[in-house]
């Protein structure tokens, strides 16, 4: 009979207490969970659900406007809820480490990727200098990060967020810790970078042999990385089990609408395209960034958009997938006149945009409007929903009472109360702002909908409703939609057809259905086999 495994960590009870008038009395309300040197444990749940309360709660990060009330964190015997400030830096970094959802908010944008590693080992007292550097460049490498020496003198903004995500990695694996949180690191990651991250740490798990929380709500994640699921919602434990007993055979109600939610790989039937008048016609669109030299550097050029042409018709949804600097972007931006383009033409219906300028682009603009990525930066967060919702129709000349009533008549197409008119964005979760942004870009009745990974952040049941809604909206007012995503499974549900652009080109445009059941182009292949949890055990 084998000798019973020790548990790295040991959360018994642990209670955290919300302030005074939230929505409930705790974050996190009796959880209890071993985490086991060599094993993955994936917490999943919705934002709210305390996922993220218990990894800060682990390294000691929680925020002043919540406080422990009850329970332990037992990790190597010592009860982390009774250190000391001293008492948490002997154990930050040594025996627990922490990778964090965005790296660039993460890291110091002042300082080079290789002192913010050898500062760990400064700030413990370990090592020469020399050492230091070598270490650091060891690490580097282990995390697989191209160019070492480079690396190891770039600033976090020189990386893309795949390299500054296994910078982050490289940190928090610099004094060998036994335990390693990982909150989101994959979020917001296009597939086969996220797939080369959920590699990268499984592998480091196994030559470590650490003890891994993967914090996520991405259960195609879960299905590739996980050795063991706990399911929280409210701040309660619902489910726990293997990864096999949770996603094959589920028992909870909320676990079971959370794998409901998950996108298909699969796309639905789809009505042809057939006799459709042309809604977008992009015709050579050109554009290359130019970053200045120095003394010695010449001039840096990037090629985001090489000859990109493609049609939109009346009521379709296009979808432009990619990886991160495929490209994708930076189109919706130059369809959208936000950038200039070096050369080619957008038109809208019989409108030639690209030609023109001043008051005459001005009057135009109403007939293609944007859904951004994340909402609450497009906000000015000093002005009330109604007034950001209505800003551009009195801007056209609408009367601002007429303009305030159709901002509530928006808000309740959209399905948020029509009294949100009177709050401000930070009242709102993310599904909800969301769903405000939604409300703006409709506001000036346009003809085309360009939206920039409006799903991407969002847990699998919100971004499930808020593709739901795209969906009824542009059939119930006559929408034609440009979708940018590196979603996969996102694409496939809300999709009519498919453009895949790397490096500045689309190098394949199909309707959805073909481009899955049969891609031509290598890059497409690749994109399709990283999709993560392909072969993930399905719900009974």
């Amino acid at each position: 009979m084998s000798d019973p495994v020790i548990p790295a960590v040991s959360i018994r009870n642990l209670k955290i207490a919300l302030p005074p008038g939230a929505e409930r009395a705790y974050a996190v309300d009796g959880i209890s969970l071993d985490l086991v040197p060599g094993e993955i444990v994936c917490v999943v749940g919705e934002s709210g659900s305390g996922k993220s309360m218990c990894a800060h709660a682990l390294m000691g990060l929680l925020p002043d406007t919540v406080r422990t009330e009850a329970g332990s964190i037992v990790v190597e015997g010592r009860d982390l809820l009774k250190l000391d400030e001293d008492g948490w830096r002997g154990m930050r970094g040594r025996h627990i480490a922490m990778v964090f959802q965005e790296p660039m908010t993460a890291l110091n944008p002042l300082m080079r990727i290789g002192e913010q590693i050898t500062e760990m080992f400064e700030a413990h007292g370990l090592l020469s200098p020399s050492e230091r550097c070598g270490k650091a460049l060891g690490l580097i490498r282990e995390v697989g990060l191209p160019d070492p020496e480079r690396i190891i003198r770039a600033y976090p903004h020189q990386l893309s967020g795949g390299q500054r995500q296994r910078a982050m990695i490289a940190m928090a694996l610099a004094l060998e810790p036994t335990v390693l949180v990982a909150d989101e690191p994959t979020t917001a990651l296009d597939v086969t970078t996220q797939a080369q991250i959920l590699k990268l740490v499984r592998d480091l798990q196994r030559r470590r042999n650490m003890a891994v929380m993967f914090i996520t709500h991405d259960f195609g994640v879960v299905a590739d990385i996980a050795d063991r699921v706990v399911v929280l919602r409210h701040g309660l434990v619902v489910e726990r089990g293997t990864v096999i007993e949770v996603l094959k055979n589920p028992q909870h109600e909320y676990t079971k609408a959370l794998l409901a939610a998950v996108p298909s790989i699969q796309p639905p039937a789809r009505a042809p395209l057939d006799g459709r008048a042309k809604a977008v016609e992009v015709i050579g669109l050109d554009k290359t960034y130019v970053t200045a030299g120095g003394w010695f550097r010449p001039d840096r050029k990037v090629k985001a958009a090489d000859a990109v042409s493609f049609d939109i018709f009346q009521g379709e949804t296009l979808g432009l997938v990619g990886e991160s600097g495929s490209g994708k972007s930076s189109v919706a931006r130059l369809v959208v006149r936000l950038i200039e383009a070096d050369r080619g033409t957008v038109r809208v219906g019989d409108v030639n945009l690209t030609s023109l300028t001043g008051q005459k682009l001005r009057e135009q603009r109403h007939r293609i409007q944007m859904i951004f990525q994340d909402p609450y930066a497009s906000f000015n967060p000093r002005r009330k929903v109604g007034q950001i919702i209505s800003d551009g129709p009195i801007a056209r000349g609408l009367d601002p009472k007429l303009a305030l009533q159709r901002a509530r008549d928006l808000l309740a197409l959209v399905g948020l109360h029509p009294g949100a008119i009177d709050r401000y964005p930070h009242e709102f979760s993310g599904g909800q702002r969301q769903r405000i942004g939604m409300a703006r870009a409709l506001a000036l009745d346009p003809d085309v909908i360009v939206a920039d990974e409006a799903v991407s952040a969002l847990d699998v049941s919100v971004q499930a409703q808020v593709l739901a809604l795209l969906e009824d909206l542009k059939t119930r007012l006559g929408l034609s939609m440009l979708f940018i995503t590196h979603d996969l499974r996102v694409a496939a549900q809300i999709c009519d057809r498919i453009a895949v652009m790397q490096r500045g080109v689309i190098v394949e445009l199909k309707p959805t259905a073909e481009l899955f059941a049969n891609p031509e182009h290598a890059y497409t292949r690749e994109l399709l086999s990283a999709v993560p949890g392909q072969s993930a055990p399905q719900a009974a």
